[in-house]
Parts: C-alpha cells; sequence; structure tokens
C-alpha cells in the first residue's frame, strides 16, 4: 500500500503535469486569439488527440460528457486558419459547457488548421495552401471542384480543394471524428459573413443571438455538403461578422442559450 504522503505526492504531481500540458498547449495559440486569455485557453484544459498538422502540429480537443448524454455535438472552428474569433468563440463557448453540460456529450476542436493559424500572416489554407473546407469527400468530387475551383473561383489560391478528397491530415482528422464520435449535430465556427448557415434533414435554427439564418448554397468539398447533405449529419455553420474580433461576451452566450434551446427543441435522431 502506498504511504499516504507518497500518494498526496503523485496526485500533486499528477496535477502538475497535467497544468503544464495545458499551459503547453495553449502557449501559441491564445496570444494570437481576441478575446482570450491564457487562463480560459489553459482551463480548457485541451489535450493532444493523436493528430498531426501538415506540420506536425498536434491537433487538441475536449471532451465534455455527463453521466448519461442524451446528444453527442462536436464543435470544430478555426478550419480557416485567418479566421481567429472563431477558435476564440469556441473556447469561450467550451467554457460555458463545462460549467453546465447538462444532457450532452460536447467534443471540441478549437483549431482544426494550427498551421494556418500560427503561419505569418495568417491565411485560409493549410500549410500545402489546401482550403480544408473544400477537401470532403462529397460526390463528384474530382469533376465538381474541379469546375468550382477553375471557373466559379477563377483559381482562388484561398479557395484550392487540394489534389484529392482527405488529402490532408486536418482534414482526415475531422472526417474519422466524425465516423467514430458519430455526431447528432456538428456546429462548425466560421467568419465573417455574419450569418448563420445550416445544412441537414431537420428544421435548422432560425437565429443564433444576432445572427439570422441565411443559407448560402452547397459547395462541393465542404464540410456542409459532406456531413449535412451527403450524410444527414446536421451541420450549422456560425459565420461571425469579423474574423479579428469576437461578439461582445454577452452576445455569445445569447448565442450559445439559442444553440441549446434549438438542440433541445429539435427531434434529433440518433445514430
Amino acid at each position: 500500500m502506498r504511504h499516504p504522503i507518497l500518494s498526496i505526492f503523485f496526485f500533486t504531481t499528477y496535477l502538475i503535469a497535467g497544468h503544464a500540458n495545458a499551459a503547453k498547449a495553449c502557449d501559441d495559440i491564445y496570444l494570437k486569439l481576441p478575446n482570450v486569455s491564457q487562463a480560459l485557453c489553459e482551463e480548457a484544459q485541451l489535450k493532444p488527440s493523436g493528430a498531426r498538422s501538415v506540420q506536425g502540429r498536434p491537433l487538441l480537443a475536449r471532451d465534455i460528457r455527463p453521466k448519461a448524454p442524451r446528444l453527442r455535438v462536436l464543435v470544430v472552428a478555426a478550419m480557416h486558419g485567418d479566421e481567429f474569433s472563431s477558435a476564440s468563440v469556441a473556447l469561450h463557448w467550451l467554457k460555458l459547457a463545462q460549467a453546465a453540460p447538462e444532457d450532452t456529450h460536447w467534443r471540441f476542436i478549437p483549431v482544426l488548421n494550427p498551421d494556418g493559424l500560427l503561419r505569418q500572416p495568417a491565411r485560409r489554407m493549410n500549410a500545402n495552401g489546401v482550403d480544408l473546407n473544400r477537401n470532403f469527400p462529397t460526390p463528384n468530387w474530382q469533376r465538381e471542384t474541379k469546375h468550382y475551383w477553375e471557373t466559379l473561383t477563377r483559381k482562388d489560391p484561398r479557395r484550392w480543394p487540394g489534389k484529392a478528397p482527405l488529402s490532408e491530415p486536418e482534414s482526415k482528422f475531422l472526417f474519422d471524428q466524425m465516423a467514430s464520435f458519430k455526431p447528432d449535430v456538428i456546429v462548425s465556427i466560421h467568419a465573417p459573413y455574419g450569418v448563420l448557415d445550416f445544412d441537414g434533414p431537420v428544421m435548422p435554427p432560425t437565429k443564433l443571438g444576432r445572427l439570422y439564418l441565411d443559407q448560402v448554397g452547397v459547395f462541393p468539398g465542404s464540410l456542409g455538403n459532406y456531413g449535412g447533405v451527403q450524410n444527414a449529419m446536421p451541420v450549422v455553420t456560425v459565420e461571425l461578422p469579423s474574423a479579428l474580433r469576437t461578439p461582445l461576451d454577452a452576445d455569445m452566450l445569447k448565442m450559445w442559450r439559442d444553440l441549446r434551446n434549438w438542440m433541445d427543441q429539435t427531434q434529433l435522431a440518433r445514430r
């Protein structure tokens, strides 16, 4: 039997190590994000998922799970590295989920594209120059993304879909998360169009805080197309008004409450 003093020592060491890991995970990230303190980032207790970005950075995640969850919700942000506010809102919402998870198993991925976010200057694409939100395996991907990129965007480098679907470790990671976690809802946070978008088989939320529903269409290779249209997995896309500033704290709280109310009122089929 371990001596009580040794037990206290090992427990204290475990807490210190856990705090150090959380601090290390936040060292690079929080300085780039608006309205995010080091304390907020560390309190999120983000953990390496085991997956890494193109440049080898760990893709961080956090699960918040009550004893008997009714729903599984996946929240992903900073898919585009220059949308700083999206990661900030994800971290603020993570804190709210920590305080009151209720009947929901939450999985947060606040920064899907750390290479793009930490680049100087930050950019939308990952380190391979791929728009991760055009890299998901939607039907006729090669033909449709080629037409979209070459004709509709005139080969805009910010929207290059890559050479093949799931060619990027970051999009492959999210794809694998969807397959293993089987979320009832995906909340994808972006900026800066200031609207609420939705893809999926259930009634969408009409508003989240000051953002009102304005469905912008379906794009080849997008998360909304792959998840919501092709796989009947509701995808709520939050387009914040600014990539550089978060909404006020009161507005972020109102968005969170509206999201929770919609989840409570909507029949979300279990998978």
